[in-house]
């Protein structure tokens, strides 16, 4: 059960990184990105911090499930 987990762990992990990054790049070029003068607005800030946040969860699993599996 233990090895079921940290491969979980491991595959939640490689989800984030693929996923997320790709998003932002669609998040970055949406017009509601930027505003007139070309200023970061709070959409793309907001979601800048949410991918942020996902991949340092990412980070923390990975960890977790090599940790777990060595263990």
């Amino acid at each position: 059960m233990e090895t079921l987990l940290a491969v979980l762990l491991l595959v939640n992990a490689a989800f984030n990184v693929v996923v997320w990054p790709r998003f932002f790049g669609r998040i970055a070029k949406d017009p509601r990105a930027r505003d007139a003068a070309g200023k970061p607005t709070r959409f793309l800030i907001v979601h800048a911090v949410l991918i942020g946040l996902a991949l340092v969860l990412a980070l923390v699993s990975a960890v977790a499930g090599v940790w777990a599996l060595i263990a």
